[in-house]
C-alpha cells in the first residue's frame, strides 16, 4: 500500500518548499515547478509537496510498504530540521493502495450523471444493449457524462475527420458522429467484430451509420495507412493500454494544429499513480502521462473525469 499523505499546518509552506528543494537538490533529484509545487525524488520512491494559504500537503509513493516508510521519514527528518521558528506536525495518513482511489465519489457521481443534457432513446437503449449482451465486460463502455463530452468536443472543433481507437460496441463511436460537421467521417478502428456489430443497428437509427468507416483490423495499421499527412480534426483513444504510446504517437503526427486526441483511462484504476504496479499496462500509461505532459507538440490537461481522461491540442 505504496501511497501516503499528510497535511502540516503552517503559514510558511512555500518557504519549505523551497528550502527543501534547494537543500535536498545536492543529493536527490528535487524539482520546482511555477506554481510552487515541489517534487523529491530519493532512492526508495518520492514525495510531492503543495503549498497551499495555510498548509504544506505532502504525497509520498514507493514501490512497496517499507520504501515508503523511508521516503515519509526522509522527508519529515528534514521538514522538522528547517522549522526552526515553529514545531511542525507531520501526521501521514494509513497508506492505501492505488487500486482503491476513487477520483469521482459516487455521490458526486449521481449528481454530474443526473447534469448533463439528458442521453435521447438510441443512446440509452445502446447501454442497455452493451449491460445485457457484455456482463461484467460492459464498464468498458463510456458513462453519458462522458459521451456528452465527446459530442461536445467535436462539435466544438469543427472536425471534419475523426479517428477512433477501440469502438467496442459503439456507444463513444455514435457520440464522436453525431458531432461531425456535414459530410464528416469517422474512422472507427476494432478488432471485434462480435461487439462492433451489437452498435451497427443504433447508428442506422441514429441515422450516423454513412458517417461511420469501421475497419475491423489492428488499429496501428489503420492508423498508419492514412499516411503522414496531418487531417485528423479530433481522436479518442481507447483500447489496449499497452500500445497506447503507439497509438499516440501515430495520432499526434497526423492531428492538424488545432486539432484534438482524447485520451481516456489515464489512471486504470488509480494504479498508474501507485508505483507498486509493474506491470507492462502500467508502465505504458505511465510513461505516455509522462510524455504528454512533456510533448511540446501539444497542449494538455489531464481530467478527473471518471478513470482519467487526458486532453491534448495539437499547436
Amino acid at each position: 500500500m505504496p501511497l501516503a499523505t499528510a497535511r502540516v499546518t503552517t503559514d510558511r509552506p512555500a518557504r519549505y518548499v523551497k528550502q527543501l528543494v534547494s537543500h535536498m537538490g545536492h543529493k536527490v533529484t528535487a524539482t520546482l515547478a511555477s506554481d510552487g509545487r515541489g517534487t523529491i525524488t530519493v532512492a526508495a520512491g518520492s514525495c510531492t509537496l503543495t503549498p497551499t494559504p495555510d498548509r504544506l500537503e505532502l504525497t509520498a509513493t514507493a514501490v512497496d510498504a517499507e520504501s515508503l516508510t523511508r521516503v515519509q521519514d526522509v522527508i519529515t527528518r528534514h521538514l522538522v530540521r528547517f522549522a526552526t521558528r515553529e514545531e511542525l506536525s507531520v501526521e501521514w495518513s494509513t497508506p492505501i493502495d492505488g487500486g482503491d482511489l476513487e477520483p469521482t465519489a459516487p455521490v458526486v457521481e449521481d449528481y454530474l450523471l443526473s447534469h448533463h443534457t439528458p442521453t435521447d432513446p438510441v443512446l440509452g437503449e445502446l447501454a442497455v444493449a452493451t449491460r445485457e449482451a457484455a456482463a461484467d465486460a460492459a464498464h468498458m463502455q463510456i458513462s453519458s457524462d462522458e459521451g456528452a463530452l465527446l459530442t461536445m468536443l467535436t462539435r466544438l472543433t469543427g472536425a471534419g475527420f475523426a479517428v477512433e481507437v477501440g469502438v467496442f460496441t459503439g456507444y463513444s463511436t455514435l457520440c464522436i458522429a453525431r458531432g461531425l460537421t456535414d459530410g464528416g467521417r469517422l474512422l472507427a478502428c476494432d478488432v471485434s467484430e462480435e461487439w462492433t456489430a451489437i452498435g451497427r443497428p443504433y447508428w442506422e437509427r441514429a441515422g450516423v451509420a454513412d458517417r461511420i468507416d469501421l475497419r475491423i483490423a489492428p488499429a496501428l495499421e489503420t492508423l498508419r495507412a492514412l499516411g503522414p499527412e496531418p487531417v485528423i480534426d479530433i481522436a479518442f483513444i481507447d483500447a489496449d493500454k499497452d500500445n497506447y504510446p503507439a497509438y499516440y504517437e501515430e495520432i499526434v503526427t497526423r492531428l492538424r494544429p488545432g486539432g484534438l486526441v482524447v485520451l481516456d483511462n489515464v489512471f486504470l484504476g488509480g494504479r498508474v499513480l501507485d508505483p507498486a504496479y509493474q506491470e507492462d499496462r502500467y508502465l505504458a500509461m505511465r510513461h505516455l502521462n509522462d510524455l504528454i505532459a512533456a510533448d511540446e507538440r501539444v497542449d494538455a490537461v489531464m481530467l478527473p473525469v471518471r478513470d482519467g481522461l487526458t486532453i491534448a491540442r495539437r499547436r
